[in-house]
């Protein structure tokens, strides 16, 4: 998938300001704070778990999601984030 693809869409943009600012959700949270349903937030994460830029644990039928700190692509968005908060600010 191309940076735009990921970037172009505000729900996956939202989710990664969230995961930014909370550090690890679980689905039914971040579809809350998206106000989408369940299953919108999860083809998000899907998406963005595939760009390997979110990872997953899963504790019983809880799935957590938050950024895969081996991912050079979650570091530099993590990166972007910050750095575009705190101008911002």
């Amino acid at each position: 998938m191309d940076v735009d693809d990921v970037f172009s869409s505000k729900p996956r943009m939202r989710i990664l300001k969230i995961l930014a600012q909370i550090s690890e959700l679980n689905v039914s949270e971040i579809a809350r704070r998206l106000g989408v349903n369940y299953s919108t937030a999860s083809k998000h994460l899907k998406v963005l778990e595939d760009e390997n830029i979110l990872k997953h644990k899963v504790f019983g039928r809880i799935r957590l999601y938050r950024f895969n700190e081996n991912s050079p692509k979650a570091k530099a968005v993590q990166n972007l984030i910050e750095a575009w908060e705190h101008v911002n600010k």
